[in-house]
């Protein structure tokens, strides 16, 4: 009688996929593009960086913006603090994405992908997608402050994080300045204030 099988899917017999080497290669896609820019950077350039082949590459990233998108989206996501009143946990959940944009290669990559995003379709509709899933937990705190009044109902949520977030992308990645959490909170109480300020008009 033939031994029975094992359980073992088609996929899982071959050699897995080494995590050591995606880490490998989206870390040298974020590094190159922090001191390149989009348009210098080439797959090349990442498999010589990363010790990984070009197939390797194409098989788990077919294109460019692929990749790019899958190093910038290992990003620590924003996380609000679970108390504190509204301007509380905006203020420490935007000095979260300060310290990201300002410690990691983040700061770098982001400048270099708006300059691309204009003139690539691909690139700008990836980028959208994952800005706006980025953005969501400041989303969350501002729906969250609506519910216990500290905000006036109906407030637009899209507006109010661009006004808190505006500042500190200007201050960073156009001024070349550091921000800390002393500017962040001057930009929070003022946003709030406006919000309140503006409701109902």
């Amino acid at each position: 009688m033939p031994p029975r099988a094992s359980g073992l899917s088609p996929r899982s017999r071959g050699r897995p996929r080494s995590q050591a080497s995606e880490d490998a290669i989206l870390d040298a896609t974020a590094e190159l593009l922090a001191a390149c820019g989009y348009r210098a950077v080439t797959v090349d350039a990442i498999a010589a960086r990363a010790g990984a082949s070009k197939a390797t590459i194409y098989r788990r990233w077919p294109t460019k913006e692929n990749l790019v998108i899958a190093a910038i989206a290992r990003s620590p996501v924003l996380v609000p603090p679970a108390r504190g009143d509204l301007t509380e946990q905006l203020a420490t959940t935007i000095a979260q994405f300060a310290r990201y944009m300002q410690e990691t290669p983040l700061g770098g990559v982001l400048p270099a992908l708006v300059a691309e995003r204009t003139h690539n379709p691909a690139l700008a509709d990836a980028l959208a997608s994952l800005t706006k899933l980025r953005r969501q937990p400041l989303a969350d705190v501002l729906m969250a402050g609506m519910a216990r009044g500290e905000l006036p109902a109906g407030i637009d949520c899209e507006f109010a994080q661009d006004l808190l977030i505006g500042p500190v992308l200007q201050r960073i990645m156009v001024m070349g300045q550091r921000v800390d959490r002393r500017f962040i909170n001057r930009v929070v109480r003022t946003v709030c204030s406006g919000l309140r300020a503006s409701a109902g008009r």
